[in-house]
């Protein structure tokens, strides 16, 4: 899901940048680095907020949980 969001964003912003670009001069793309890290960051932010919940879930004896139920 954070995938399909970071490659929408990454597409979203270089076409407007090319909108943009068309009505103001000097407007450049930023470049395959900064997307490429802020990308990297965003999926790694991603994956241990889903991680941590989990490994915390799967510490949990079932039987107890659903006895508490």
């Amino acid at each position: 899901m954070t995938g399909i969001g970071v490659v929408a964003g990454a597409g979203g912003g270089f076409a407007l940048t090319r909108v943009v670009g068309s009505y103001i001069q000097n407007v450049q793309l930023p470049g395959a680095l900064p997307v490429i890290l802020s990308a990297a960051v965003l999926l790694v932010a991603a994956v241990i907020g889903s991680l941590l919940p989990a490994a915390r879930a799967a510490r949990v004896d079932v039987v107890q949980a659903l006895r508490a139920e």
